[in-house]
């Protein structure tokens, strides 16, 4: 019985909580959002929105760990989180699928993923430059949902310029990473140069990998539901986040898409490091310092929970044991703890489940 109190078991615990708890209802939110998106007016949008749904919809269940971040109302917490992701999920797939390369409306369309972080914003039109629009208001519908539900939080206003700011590297990023192949590293390195003097701790590419994750976004979203939060813990977890948990996130699912970005001619962040130890060089400092950071922020066991089960998720996935990294996937393994041990095969009972 006395086990049950040691580290690695109340992790674990939240894990299970996660699954049985958290995993039924956010797939009751996405199956909502799922019968809107197959009926955009629009047969090219509403296979997109289908489609970004069927294919991405572990990045909801992974982004809705903070369902359980302590004093968080779970069902608003996976409202806020399943819109916000999906609304992602779906633009990012109307930059990458459509064969569009147009700066301005990539641009335009992700204003989307700002405003819904402004309550009070009054919404864009978010297809004004690209060349289909009839979506019958889902994306409009997404970010209505997020704004409403910020509303709710009553320490919202004080992370609100934390939230918005990864919203915007967010939105650089897809906007360039999208354009055409030609033009998208030398437009990536004029936004990413007069920034990354701020961050002599990574590299130019591991700082575009750190602006693709909504992690951050997440997380304040969590902190605002206590009513004494402080203007100082929100740049707390801004700093913890970016660019330490959101650069892992990200740097690990490249990781795992090596192969298959380079094939299609994809871009790929970690492709960017010179040979296969500095890529676990790498990874291991982003996994160290988010650790390390997390220490800082209040419920630190749970951003170790979250840091650890980004480890355990991304490396049970099949991809992690290609030919070319499962090297790099074992020591990763190997220089990790008994709890992402425990961890890794959780996750690897879940996919053979079907269920991640």
């Amino acid at each position: 019985m006395n086990t049950l109190v040691i580290l690695p078991m109340n992790r674990v615990r939240l894990i299970y909580r996660f699954v049985s708890d958290v995993f039924p209802m956010v797939k009751q939110e996405l199956n909502k959002w799922q019968r809107m998106a197959a009926q955009l007016p629009d047969a090219r949008l509403s296979e997109q929105a289908t489609e970004s749904i069927r294919s991405k919809a572990f990045h909801c269940h992974g982004g809705s760990i903070y369902a359980l971040y302590p004093g968080v109302n779970s069902a608003e917490a996976i409202q806020f989180i399943i819109a916000y992701q999906t609304m992602s999920d779906y633009l990012d797939n109307l930059v990458d699928s459509l064969e569009v390369e147009d700066e301005l409306a990539f641009s335009q369309l992700h204003l989307a993923m700002q405003e819904a972080l402004i309550p009070e914003s009054i919404r864009s039109d978010y297809y004004l430059y690209y060349p289909y629009k009839e979506d019958g208001g889902y994306l409009e519908r997404l970010v209505k949902t997020c704004q409403d539900n910020l509303r709710k939080l009553p320490s919202y206003k004080i992370v609100q310029e934390e939230a918005v700011k990864l919203a915007k590297l967010y939105s650089h990023l897809q906007t360039y990473k999208h354009l055409a192949v030609e033009e998208r590293e030398l437009k990536m390195l004029n936004w990413i140069n007069p920034k990354i003097a701020d961050y002599p701790e990574i590299t130019t590419w591991e700082f575009a990998a750190a602006t693709g994750s909504t992690l951050g976004v997440f997380c304040l979203y969590a902190a605002a539901f206590n009513p004494q939060l402080m203007v100082k813990q929100g740049i707390r977890i801004r700093q913890t986040y970016f660019p330490w948990i959101c650069g892992l996130h990200i740097l690990l699912d490249y990781f795992i898409d090596l192969r298959e970005d380079q094939e299609t001619n994809q871009l790929n962040f970690v492709a960017y490091y010179e040979h296969r130890e500095m890529i676990r060089e790498r990874l291991h400092l982003f996994v160290e310092n988010s650790l390390k950071q997390a220490k800082q922020l209040d419920h630190p066991k749970f951003h170790h929970a979250v840091v650890h089960g980004l480890i355990a998720m991304y490396l049970s996935d099949a991809k992690s044991m290609d030919k070319d990294i499962r090297s790099v996937t074992k020591q990763l393994l190997g220089d990790s703890g008994f709890e992402v041990k425990l961890l890794f095969w959780l996750c690897c009972q879940l996919r053979k489940r079907k269920a991640l």
